[in-house]
């Protein structure tokens, strides 16, 4: 894809903090930082649409509460349509980490991410929201 190159007019203490904030990140270029920060804009305006979307649930949980793995187990069926994946660990004797990835609606992945994470016992969740490559 061929790069075209445009100026920005930015104050000079704001660049002097995106400078920081690439040396901490490690990017090689301010270019590179900006291609990000419009990428993740356009992955922010997909979820916000009706587009089809990718992401990650992730939860941790102790598997020794009663009925919970069942229950998210049976959340997880209700969701079938979308959830393409998903990966059990054994972090400890007592707690698992669980990665449910989902490809589909982002109201129905945001539902599911909201729907797990409220079950008793559930320690900690997030819903890691990416796209599934189109438009970006």
């Amino acid at each position: 894809m061929p790069l075209i190159r445009f100026g920005v007019s930015i104050e000079k203490d704001l660049l002097a903090k995106f400078d920081r904030l690439l040396k901490q990140r490690k990017y090689t270029s301010r270019s590179e930082a900006f291609r990000d920060l419009i990428r993740n804009e356009l992955i922010c305006e997909q979820w916000s649409g009706n587009q089809a979307v990718a992401g990650a649930v992730t939860l941790l949980y102790n598997h020794h509460k009663r009925e919970l793995v069942n229950r998210l187990m049976d959340i997880q069926h209700n969701f079938g349509d979308i959830i393409i994946s998903s990966q059990h660990v054994h972090l400890d004797h007592d707690n698992c980490l669980e990665v449910i990835t989902v490809k589909g609606s982002p109201r129905q992945a945001q539902k599911l991410a909201h729907t797990l994470k409220s079950v008793k016992g559930v320690k900690h969740g997030t819903l890691s929201m990416s796209a599934t490559g189109k438009g970006v």
